[in-house]
């Protein structure tokens, strides 16, 4: 018998024809290819299952947008399909066809059977679960909005949610029903529903999956797009109901050690490493959070199959250092997931991630790299089908895109590059975060509206810290309950590379034109696979190449400058900038170059961050704060964050104490000095003057005392008066009107930061930062008396306090006044033109 190399002519020269010398793919004599190289490294990724895999998801996403009798229709639909097109292919082989054209349709006729299995997998799964969803007894409670008690088991760890601006988040709590009993009924629904319970109550917080409770709320109808069957609302404690699994127990005590040994660490640092080892994220700041955002590394912030990659890959080195052979080395690499599930919580995400990163177990155990698609195929099918929801879920997407990335982009851009002279370990290096980034793009345009350029660069730099920091911290977790100075020592290291990473994300999303606007949504995501695919089928073509190649750098070139050096923001010239910070105010006044002025610092202190960034704010010379409501004082990290704060100014009205311990924390932290000012106060840096105008004395027994002592600040710039009204409402505003023309001596404590500003103190502006927001409590004669051209209105989108108010917006129209508003509008820039003040608005977009 006679073997050639493929492409030698001959017998065995055609993949697939079944003779002795065929394709690799078949195994036997004649499986070498070309030049002596072996047939594993030039064989296809085995694909076969691909279909199977996205049928089920897409079909599963279908039904959980779709009722019960449509799912059944795509099932029964799929199965019938199916069965005969299987008869037609199996009695077309007995009948002993064997002509190319046979050939052809019995391989793509297997492969559509399998796609139409998949199609009966996703919708019939989905619609077992869409008949518990929509039950009809769950869903008229719901309907009737009506208060029960329920005994509920907790399935995944409670997520806060920011609220609305000075109330406490909201926890939501993902449940499962074992029965759910109306209080004025006494008619108990005994059903395995799905509840999605929202919670303010502190003994929410430390549930753990596995914990079974009661719970007395009222129902609602949920919004639809997954198997959530009531929204239950809570406002008191859980009562719980026997612990928690031995599994759940373990890991709460070992993420506990492992909070106690960052607790002495720097808090970026210290709340990173507790995200990077089991996703811990309660303790990361939010500054830090929005720049692992803009870089494209939140996936760092959750587990996520690198996590187990990590832990399993260190005990493979190990093996394979003792010489362990494939099943052993599986083994010990199987009882490491194990152990990282525990962890890291065996809740719904962590399982999803422990089952991306076993599918390099396979490849291991069987000695095949290539079963390592099919398992990823078989992992995503069985996932779906057990759990039809996962293919609605974000996190489930990326972490199967990213796996695929890494399996069928990774070797052949890492070959590519060793073909080209580069070191073996810096292509892996320079491929893995390109592939896993490329695959994930799309969804991530879709969710952000952006696409990041600096997400593969910083990922790259990313890389020799992730391991380090993983591997430190899950030391830290483990010692922790036996031996806390070494968890804590542990941890101590750990930060080091934290802090690494801390520092990429940072310089990252500060890099400007780092990230481009995108379509959101589906349309957008769509769009962007479509593009990356075709991309990826072009460049093998060398002409498509050096086109592609061309006229990228062509757009970097010519497009990037124009970016950077005309970005339109801030406008030249302008001398007070609104930030939009959401339900809040942050204002910030120009004192020379890079310095600024900040009134205020929002609710956020991420927004307020970005809001400096663009204006291009390196020191704070004064930070002065209205008043201490969460919504003027919640973002004073932002401020602090990576500037000098010289001076730090605030009311003397001591209400609310949390606002101000706040304060207090966060120049302490800094050495900044803290204190009060009153009416007569001034202030001057560079051509900026600043006087405090009210309250002209201590108002009590008001409204809101707080909003009724803000300090009410007139600013002096480029020929402009600029009033900021903090959130001051009728009674201060009142109380202004009658000592308008008061100048008042200086408060009990006068900042050394130069001469003070004596002119008028008068009510009248070009300019007013309209008062709390825009709200209702407003004095119709204090408007009239300030007349201004402009009026500003800092204001949450869709907020829960009918802010603004449209007879107040009305009225300064009125006026002559041009009114514009941070939610609509984005940051608004007041310049001087020569016909008096203008404002650039820079927009809500990306």
């Amino acid at each position: 018998m006679t073997t050639r190399h493929a492409g030698d002519g001959g017998p065995g020269q055609h993949a697939g024809n079944g003779g002795p010398g065929q394709h690799a793919r078949n195994g036997g004599p004649g499986q070498h290819a070309g030049n002596g190289a072996t047939a594993a490294g030039a064989r296809p990724p085995d694909l076969r299952l691909v279909g199977l895999a996205v049928a089920t998801w897409l079909s599963a996403l279908a039904g959980l947008h779709l009722n019960v009798t449509t799912a059944l229709v795509l099932a029964v639909a799929g199965a019938g399909s199916a069965v005969l097109l299987a008869v037609y292919l199996h009695t077309g082989r007995a009948g002993g066809g064997r002509t190319g054209r046979h050939q052809i349709i019995g391989r793509y006729g297997w492969l559509t059977v399998s796609v139409l299995l998949g199609l009966v997998c996703g919708a019939g799964s989905t619609a077992a679960r869409l008949v518990v969803r929509d039950a009809p007894p769950v869903r008229a409670l719901a309907e009737q909005r009506a208060t029960v008690t329920a005994e509920l088991v907790v399935r995944d760890d409670p997520r806060p949610v920011r609220g609305a601006v000075g109330r406490p988040a909201t926890l939501l709590v993902a449940t499962e029903s074992a029965w759910l009993d109306p209080v004025d009924d006494r008619t108990r629904t005994v059903v395995p529903a799905r509840v999605l319970v929202l919670a303010n109550h502190p003994g929410w917080r430390t549930l753990l999956p596995g914990q079974r409770l009661t719970a007395t709320g009222r129902l609602a109808v949920p919004r639809g797009g997954d198997l959530t069957a009531v929204v239950l609302s809570s406002t008191g404690p859980p009562t719980l109901l026997g612990r928690p699994s031995w599994a759940q127990r373990i890991a709460g005590t070992l993420r506990s050690g492992l909070q106690r040994a960052c607790a002495p660490l720097p808090d970026e640092p210290g709340g990173l490493l507790p995200g990077l080892v089991v996703g811990d994220t309660s303790e990361l700041p939010a500054a830090v959070e929005e720049d692992f955002r803009a870089t494209g590394m939140t996936h760092l912030n959750a587990v996520s199959g690198s996590n187990v990659a990590i832990v399993v890959g260190l005990v493979l080195l190990l093996a394979r250092w003792a010489r362990a052979g494939p099943w052993p080395a599986a083994g010990l690499s199987a009882l490491a997931l194990v152990g990282f599930v525990i962890l890291a919580r065996p809740s719904p995400s962590v399982v999803r991630a422990a089952t991306m990163g076993a599918i390099g177990l396979v490849a291991l155990a069987t000695g095949r790299p290539r079963a390592a698609v099919p398992a990823l195929c078989a992992a995503v099918t069985v996932l779906v089908v057990v759990d039809p929801e996962l293919a609605g879920d974000a996190g489930f997407a990326l972490s199967v895109l990213a796996t695929g990335g890494l399996l069928l982009l990774a070797p052949r851009w890492r070959d590519a590059l060793r073909r080209r002279g580069v070191p073996a370990g810096v292509a892996e290096a320079l491929v893995v975060p390109a592939a896993a980034q490329l695959a994930c793009a799309p969804v991530v345009a879709g969710l952000s509206g952006t696409v990041s350029l600096v997400a593969v660069p910083a990922n790259l730099l990313a890389v020799p810290a992730i391991a380090p920091a993983t591997v430190l911290g899950v030391a830290a977790a483990v010692v922790s309950p036996v031996w806390p100075g070494g968890a804590e020592f542990a941890a101590w290291l750990g930060s080091w590379p934290a802090w690494w990473l801390v520092t990429v994300a940072r310089y990252g999303a500060q890099t400007p034109a780092g990230t481009l606007p995108w379509i959101g949504g589906v349309t957008g995501a769509l769009l962007l696979a479509a593009v990356t695919v075709a991309l990826l089928v072009g460049v093998r073509h060398p002409v498509v190449r050096r086109l592609v190649t061309v006229v990228t750098v062509a757009v970097v070139v010519g497009a990037l400058p124009v970016r950077l050096v005309a970005d339109g923001w801030p406008p030249a010239g302008w001398v007070a900038v609104v930030c939009a910070v959401g339900q809040g105010d942050a204002v910030v006044l120009p004192a020379g170059a890079g310095r600024a002025v900040v009134v205020d610092a929002g609710p956020d202190p991420a927004a307020v961050d970005r809001c400096l960034r663009r204006l291009g704010v390196d020191e704070v010379p004064l930070l002065l704060f209205s008043h201490f409501h969460a919504d003027h004082t919640g973002g004073v990290a932002g401020v602090f964050r990576g500037r000098r704060v010289t001076v730090v100014a605030t009311p003397a009205w001591p209400e609310p104490a949390a606002g101000r311990l706040a304060v207090d924390a966060a120049a302490t932290a800094a050495g900044t000095p803290v204190g009060a000012v009153a009416a007569g106060w001034t202030y001057r840096a560079g051509g900026l003057g600043l006087t405090v105008l009210g309250p002209p004395q201590p108002l009590r027994g008001t409204r809101s005392d707080p909003n009724n002592n803000s300090l009410v600040l007139l600013a002096h710039i480029g020929g402009l008066r600029i009033l900021l009204a903090g959130d001051a409402e009728t009674e201060e505003q009142r109380a202004l009107l009658e000592s308008q023309s008061g100048s008042g001596a200086p408060g009990a404590w006068q900042a050394d930061v130069g001469a003070a500003d004596r002119r008028d103190a008068g009510l009248r502006a070009d300019v007013l930062k309209v008062a709390h927001h825009g709200s209702a409590y407003q004095d119709p004669a204090f408007l009239d008396a300030v007349a201004p051209a402009v009026a500003l209105v800092s204001v949450g989108a869709d907020n829960d306090y009918g802010h603004p108010s449209p007879s107040v917006l009305a009225r300064l129209s009125r006026q002559g006044a041009r009114v514009l508003r941070t939610d609509i509008e984005g940051d608004l820039a007041v310049v001087v033109l020569p016909g008096g003040p203008a404002v650039a608005t820079r927009g809500n977009g990306p």
